[in-house]
């Protein structure tokens, strides 16, 4: 546990703070929604081992609901193989016997997905099932208008970059676009993307669209882009012949999507010659993304006829058949999934799994010493990168280590020991979904808890709950 914040973090026994909100609510729902997925899949198998070992795994999840729902001891996590059990279970041991509703909130929830894992690990025929592929792929389809919407947009802008490659471009041009792609990064989401504007290439060259974009902007609360921009830019003019972006992925489905659309940019553009996504190894905080995700969004693209046009079970109850393609559609799809494929291909578009990412507590641990091999590589790979992008409110968690920190505390001090000389290069786009934020100017949360819904008057801050504003920080580690 040295590292690890020295202030305290996060609890789910703080009356005031989301995570008393998330385990008393949200948790019991998730494994209820976990359970049910299960159970389809229990009966659609013909295989009566595996329906067995479903029935057991379903037992397992509903005994783990009860022991949330009524606040009993958190319990060593069974031995499956994996050496992070014993890290969890040292930690869990060093924290006395808490309990569900009275313990570190960064803490219990990943032990709660940890432990979930061990029923399937611990299983013949479930080890690698993830319990929430169909949430994700179901909800990547529900954002049809925006993944066709964002297609078109990423075909114009590629296919004019290349266009006018050979012309010298005015840095003022380069800079917004760089900026529009972040932020179109940062919101991640269908809904956040009517905050954005439409350039076109044309658009950006003039400098139009400022107007429009200030109003997004109102929302980002700490914004390093021009420092993070000014990174990559002069190590594309100092000529180094390879410049990695590391992306440190958040959500699968729309948000992976808006992630390669970023990445592509960047190689287009020559920011970059390499980007290597980040993917978690196991099933993480319902919507992470694993690798699977990965292929299953290219083989979306790859056969969108049958991925947005196929009528789901709910539809075909509902009657609803989903609208046809038109062949515009088609054809901006099939220019993303041949773009993806062939930088992934040509290894300038890579991904990548680390244990790492599912670990117990915060990031800080990265640059420890002591620490073992695969996350010593982890981390000489990480100081090689020009920039490495974490992504989300949980990775933004980990990076602070969820402590209580003053919100004026600066970003690079929050880090710790991932801050300056720690030789990694850190861009955190989040969208805030938790209580620990930093960075901010004095006086703006009181501001913030002010206002109609703010959490002021209760002691808490309920505006970084929903969403509604982020933070982009940077620390120059190298």
């Amino acid at each position: 546990m040295e590292f690890e914040p020295k202030i305290p973090t996060s609890s789910t026994g703080d009356k005031t703070s989301f995570a008393y909100e998330t385990a008393r609510k949200r948790w019991p729902i998730i494994i209820t929604q976990a359970i049910d997925d299960v159970y389809r899949t229990t009966g659609q198998t013909d295989d009566a081992a595996k329906r067995d070992e479903g029935k057991k795994i379903i037992n397992d999840l509903a005994t783990l609901k009860y022991e949330v729902q009524h606040d009993r001891a958190l319990t060593p996590i069974p031995d499956d193989g994996v050496s992070d059990v014993a890290t969890y279970n040292q930690i869990l041991e060093s924290l006395g016997k808490p309990t569900w509703l009275n313990v570190s909130w960064l803490f219990s929830e990943c032990y709660l997905y940890r432990r979930i894992n061990t029923f399937f690990k611990l299983s013949t025929h479930w080890k690698n099932y993830d319990i929430f592929a169909r949430q994700k792929i179901k909800t990547f389809r529900s954002s049809r208008p925006a993944v066709l919407e964002l297609a078109a947009r990423y075909k114009d802008l590629i296919t004019q970059l290349r266009a006018h490659s050979t012309e010298p471009a005015s840095e003022e041009a380069e800079k917004l676009l760089f900026t529009e792609m972040c932020e179109i990064c940062l919101w991640g989401n269908a809904t956040d993307l009517s905050l954005l504007t439409s350039l076109s290439y044309e658009d950006i060259q003039k400098l139009q669209g400022s107007e429009a974009r200030k109003k997004s902007e109102a929302n980002i609360l700490v914004n390093d882009l021009e420092a993070v921009y000014t990174q990559l830019k002069e190590a594309k003019k100092a000529g180094k012949k390879e410049r990695v972006v590391d992306i440190v992925l958040d959500n699968a489905g729309f948000e992976l999507y808006v992630d390669l659309i970023l990445a592509g940019y960047l190689l287009t553009a020559g920011l970059a010659t390499r980007v290597t996504l980040h993917a978690k190894s196991i099933p993480w905080f319902v919507s992470d993304v694993l690798p699977n995700d990965f292929g299953a969004l290219l083989n979306a693209l790859a056969a969108p006829v049958p991925f947005f046009e196929t009528a789901t079970e709910e539809e075909e109850l509902q009657g609803k058949t989903p609208e046809k393609l038109s062949d515009k559609d088609k054809e901006e799809l099939s220019f993303l999934f041949q773009e993806w494929s062939i930088l992934h291909a040509e290894g300038a578009l890579g991904l990548r799994a680390n244990r790492f990412w599912t670990g117990p507590g915060s990031f800080w641990s990265l640059v420890d010493p002591n620490a073992d091999e695969q996350t010593k590589e982890l981390a000489a790979d990480l100081r090689k990168s020009e920039l490495v992008v974490f992504k989300g409110d949980l990775n933004y968690r980990k990076l602070v280590g969820d402590g209580e920190w003053d919100p004026t505390t600066p970003f690079t001090e929050a880090i710790g020991p991932l801050g300056p000389g720690s030789g990694i290069n850190i861009l955190a786009l989040r969208t805030c979904k938790a209580d620990v934020v930093v960075g901010l100017r004095k006086g703006l949360d009181e501001e913030l808890r002010a206002q109609e819904g703010g959490g002021g008057e209760l002691g808490a801050r309920k505006w970084a709950w929903n969403g509604k504003y982020a933070v982009v920080s940077f620390s120059k580690g190298a």
